[in-house]
C-alpha cells in the first residue's frame, strides 16, 4: 500500500496495477448487489442483446478505482470524495484490465486531489474513464 501524502504528490504523476475479472468476482458482486439483470446472469441473453458473453457489473469494473485511490494513489491516507465516470466498452470475464490513475489537479487549500482514472482490456480498449476527488485523512504522526 502507498501513503503518498498531499505534499507528496504532483500533476502528471501516474499509478497503474491490473487485475482479471473472474466468475468469483461476478457472483461475490451479485450477492452484495442483488443486481439479477440478465444481461450480468446468463449468456444466451448478453448474446440475443448483441454482446459476446455476459457483461460485467460495471459498478464492479469501476470498484477497481476504490482500490485504485485506496491503496496505490495516494493509498493510505485517502479519503475518496467522489467520482465521475463513463463506461466506454464492454467488460468480459477473463478480460485482463489495466488501472491507471495520473494526479490531474491539486488543491492545496482543501488539501485536495483530482485524480484521471483510465481502465483498458488487454487489447488496449478503453472500458472506463472518469475523474476522481481525494482528499486526505490525518497523517499517523501529526
Amino acid at each position: 500500500m502507498n501513503n503518498y501524502r498531499f505534499e507528496d504528490l504532483y500533476e502528471d504523476l501516474s499509478v497503474s496495477f491490473e487485475e482479471t475479472v473472474t466468475e468469483e468476482m461476478m457472483d461475490a458482486f451479485w450477492l452484495i448487489s442483488g443486481d439479477e439483470n440478465p444481461l450480468h446472469m446468463k449468456k444466451e441473453f448478453a448474446q440475443s442483446q448483441g454482446y459476446k458473453d455476459r457483461v460485467v457489473y460495471g459498478m464492479l469494473t469501476s470498484s477497481l478505482l476504490s482500490q485504485l485511490v485506496g491503496v496505490h494513489l495516494p493509498g493510505k491516507y485517502c479519503l475518496l470524495q467522489g467520482m465521475e465516470l463513463k463506461y466506454l466498452n464492454p467488460v468480459y470475464v477473463g478480460d485482463t484490465l489495466t488501472v491507471k490513475g495520473t494526479v490531474y489537479e491539486l488543491h492545496p487549500s482543501v488539501k485536495m486531489a483530482v485524480i484521471k482514472a483510465l481502465i483498458t482490456n488487454q487489447d488496449g480498449v478503453k472500458v472506463v474513464r472518469g475523474k476522481i476527488n481525494v482528499g486526505f485523512l490525518q497523517y499517523e504522526d501529526e
